[in-house]
């Protein structure tokens, strides 16, 4: 019979994330609790993946809160939060957390366009930010400015993550690049939904502009990470180790992107498990990115 821990280990490794290589290198307890919160983290996210009809997945979330509040009340139903709950206590994970996550879904449900900066971070706040915070408890926070650093390398994950999924979100209809950082640059939304490719369009012209965009949009992204490993207390360097493992594995896959970003309209640019594990590894046994 699966357990809701192996539950958790599998949908965790199924998803082939890069943050799957930085659980490898803590220790059992730790690596369980962040295996399940990530787990609960996949499961609401594939509602807004996966469910495409509105009012379905609309229930589907309102389900999930229901579940949150009920596991803090006592009694966890679905096997993601059976994992989870033994170690909410131990971390210090609140309802609200779990609650900020699916709120962030929820904005995935109701918008496909984010005015500007401002109104994509609060986005970022809750699909990303939330999640740093959760993430930092259970590696071992000790110093509470930690959660800044936290918060702000979660910002940087997402950013990176919106720059890589540019053609596959626009091929859904989303777009989370800001509508007025699109008008700067004269980039036109129905041009991102085509990809570019639409009869009668000016390829050439319309990559000029979509560069641009993007390697503003990178430089960005690149900075954030600057910002947020400038946050980072000493004192809790080394248990933070797994964060700086993903940051070093997420940082060199915007590298790659920044030195060709038209590719992220056709393709999804990644690196090999093998290249993840070793600056997973690197970051673990030198303590640098």
């Amino acid at each position: 019979m699966t357990t809701p821990q192996d539950y958790a280990q599998q949908k965790a490794a199924a998803s082939g994330s890069s943050f799957y290589y930085a659980f490898l290198f803590l220790p059992p307890e730790r690596r369980a609790a962040i295996t399940a919160f990530y787990a609960f983290c996949r499961e609401v996210d594939d509602v807004v993946d996966e469910v495409s009809d509105l009012g379905v997945a609309q229930a589907k979330l309102g389900w999930w809160r229901q579940q949150v509040v009920q596991a803090f009340g006592g009694r966890a139903d679905h096997p993601a939060l059976q994992a989870l709950m033994p170690h909410t206590a131990t971390f210090g994970i609140e309802s609200r957390h779990l609650l900020a996550v699916i709120d962030g879904c929820q904005m995935d449900l109701d918008q496909s366009r984010y005015l500007d900066f401002a109104n994509l971070q609060q986005y970022c706040h809750l699909v990303a930010g939330i999640v740093g915070e959760v993430a930092a408890r259970i590696f071992g926070q000790t110093d509470p400015r930690t959660t800044e650093y936290a918060h702000r390398l979660g910002l940087a994950f997402q950013l990176t993550n919106i720059v890589r999924d540019v053609g596959e979100d626009a091929a859904r209809g989303r777009i989370y690049l800001p509508v007025n950082e699109l008008q700067r640059f004269d980039v036109k939304a129905h041009e991102l939904i085509k990809r570019g490719a639409a009869p009668g369009m000016d390829t050439a012209d319309f990559q000029r502009r979509f560069l641009a965009l993007m390697q503003f949009q990178c430089e960005r992204a690149l900075k954030t990470y600057d910002e947020a490993l400038a946050l980072l207390p000493e004192a809790d360097r080394r248990a933070q180790k797994p964060g700086l493992m993903m940051a070093s594995i997420y940082r060199t896959l915007l590298q790659e992107i920044a030195a060709d970003p038209v590719l992220v309209l056709t393709q999804r640019v990644s690196l090999t498990p093998l290249r993840k594990l070793w600056l997973a590894w690197k970051v673990q046994a030198l303590g640098r990115l």
